[in-house]
């Protein structure tokens, strides 16, 4: 009987242990750019996919909140970095002068708020999973498609000439385009 009573003990102990407030499941350690530039740090949780949005907890058992790609600069979550642009939010595959991204919401139809009145505005071309290339100067987004591929690498590497051929040598491999600008950043990041 002592031992049914420690171990129901032990049982309700480890119970009460794993009740205790925290961070929901599937929130990840993570910060948040605002527009502003204010940095956010805390727990964030995901949404692109379905709203182009995340939901950030600042603190254990703190109040959640929801921002949406037109209200951030940028979001890294459990280390995977993502830039906000026209309200969509893009993995940043590789970062350095160019960048090579993959869209990974779709916030059109989704409308911004001024005031109590909804706005629609003109977001990103493509859908989720699309690759692009962004120029930071002069901020251009350009979506790779196998038929924009060629020109792209053309504009985008300049005179480049290693990283033009990496890009040839792809045949027209979109997903493999970082080959191709990390030599490109590699000579030309300054």
């Amino acid at each position: 009987m002592k031992i049914l009573n420690i171990l129901s003990v032990f049982v309700i102990s480890l119970l009460q242990a794993h009740a205790q407030p925290g961070i929901s499941k599937g929130y990840k350690k993570g910060n948040i750019v605002l527009a502003d530039s204010t940095v956010l740090v805390g727990y964030i949780k995901e949404s692109m996919h379905s709203n182009a949005s995340v939901i950030l907890v600042r603190e254990q058992g703190g109040k959640k909140k929801t921002y949406h790609g037109n209200e951030l600069i940028s979001a890294e979550i459990d280390g995977s970095l993502f830039l906000c642009l026209q309200g969509d939010f893009f993995r940043i595959i590789s970062d350095g002068k160019i960048s090579f991204l993959r869209k990974e919401s779709d916030a059109s139809g989704i409308p911004s708020y001024n005031g109590t009145e909804a706005i629609f505005t003109d977001h990103t071309d493509g859908r989720r999973g699309d690759y692009f290339i962004y120029q930071k100067e002069p901020r251009e987004l350009k979506l790779v498609t196998k038929k924009t591929f060629d020109n792209i690498v053309a504009t985008a590497f300049g005179n480049c000439d290693a990283a033009i051929d990496k890009a040839k040598s792809l045949n027209h491999d979109i997903a493999q385009l970082k080959e191709a600008v990390d030599i490109y950043n590699s000579r030309n990041d300054k």
